[in-house]
């Protein structure tokens, strides 16, 4: 059977993107065939590619947003470099942008503009907080979207708040960005349209808040911070194990309890005992049922701690550092990772998580260079050396 052409093959996407939301939204369309154009500012670029050096040097939030992308470095307070932009473009499917509050609109790149001069144009507006509103011209960085949306309040421990590992809002815009993008696609291809995609990092990231919001919106109490530990759900927590080791388990209902105490615990009479019989007792006596969980696994290694587990029927999980995740054996047996090229050289990447079965696997091409394609993009619009030249002197391109 033939392999199928990757799905964006063909799609051409102008970005003029900056940190994560547009970057990891419009990489996704280049992982899946697009030729994604990402348009940065001549001094220095994506301030992302500053954030740090860990990847060999270069930044490690740019090296994972921005693979298999083009660098056009473009001051588009010129005219010239405005005008540019303007005929890159034209020639695009997509268009998505993530700009301060009012500054797309300002240069005639918001959405709705650009739409009313292309009807098939596809162009995206990532902001904070949206284009309306008394929040629509607040700064927006992830932790501050975190906070707004709540997210904070339901993590971390007790005592204590605590913001996402991830730049989670970031990560939430983007993907319904990306998914935006592809729904507008698929009406185009019905309607002959395109039209304007809007997105707010504190709309993505509330959506997000999913079962707390509706469960205090419906009448509820606020979710109190419970640490790994689950607020309605016992045991459900993590324990510590002979080894230095942390082991999260859980048990959903109370035929799983019964096997824990039977099998793990090796303590049968807990099985019926009505402090422990069902979920609502164990919860009203966590301190005891956790205490009982973590004698039984402190005296095993967490590799006998999740035999026993699961030999018992038990869910349970390691508590494993990003280090162990980059060696995690399921990981490697599925042959998740590649090398994507790099001003640096090879770099270790995962390949993105949509399996497209019978397709071409996911173009995953080099992180690029500031600047790297922008006289073969602007020649390729009928520039000659000469004009490029020029542009460069002045320094509208670099």
């Amino acid at each position: 059977m033939s392999t199928q052409p990757l799905p964006l093959a063909g799609i051409t996407v102008v970005a003029v993107e900056q940190a994560v939301s547009a970057p990891f939204a419009t990489r996704q369309l280049a992982d899946l065939g697009a030729r994604v154009i990402k348009v940065e500012r001549t001094d220095g670029g994506d301030f992302a590619r500053a954030y740090d050096t860990a990847a060999r040097g270069l930044a490690s939030h740019f090296v994972w947003c921005n693979r298999g992308k083009e660098s056009v470095a473009l001051d588009l307070k010129d005219p010239r470099g405005l005008d540019v932009l303007r005929r890159l473009i034209a020639d695009a499917d997509v268009f998505v942008q993530n700009l301060a509050h009012g500054a797309a609109a300002r240069l005639g790149l918001d959405a709705a503009t650009l739409c009313a001069a292309h009807p098939k144009l596809v162009a995206v507006d990532i902001s904070g907080y949206g284009s309306e509103g008394p929040y629509a011209h607040k700064r927006a960085y992830d932790m501050l979207v975190q906070c707004e949306a709540g997210l904070v309040s339901v993590t971390g421990t007790p005592e204590q708040p605590v913001k996402a590992g991830i730049p989670a809002a970031d990560i939430a815009a983007a993907m319904y960005a990306f998914s935006g993008v592809l729904a507008a696609l698929v009406r185009r291809g019905t309607t002959g349209r395109g039209g304007p995609v809007e997105i707010s990092m504190l709309e993505a990231l509330a959506e997000w808040l999913g079962h707390p919001l509706h469960h205090v919106m419906h009448g509820g109490t606020e979710p109190a911070r419970t640490g790994v530990a689950h607020a309605v759900i016992a045991p459900y927590d993590a324990y510590p194990t002979a080894d230095g080791g942390q082991l999260l388990l859980s048990v959903q209902n109370d035929r799983e309890w019964r096997r824990l105490a039977q099998l793990v615990l090796e303590q049968p009479e807990l099985a019926d005992d009505p402090a422990f019989a069902t979920n609502a007792a164990r919860v009203t006596h966590r301190t005891k049922t956790d205490e009982l969980v973590a004698q039984a696994l402190a005296g095993l290694t967490a590799a006998e701690a999740v035999e026993r587990l699961e030999s018992a029927g038990i869910a349970c999980a390691r508590l494993n550092s990003v280090e162990d995740v980059a060696a995690h054996p399921q990981l490697a047996a599925r042959s998740r990772w590649r090398e994507v090229e790099s001003p640096v050289g090879p770099l270790r990447a995962l390949l993105p998580p949509i399996n497209l079965g019978g397709s071409q696997e996911a173009r995953m091409g080099a992180v690029p260079a500031l600047g790297e394609h922008t006289c073969a993009t602007l020649r390729a619009l009928g520039m000659t050396d000469e004009q490029l030249a020029e542009l460069r002197r002045d320094g509208v391109i670099a």
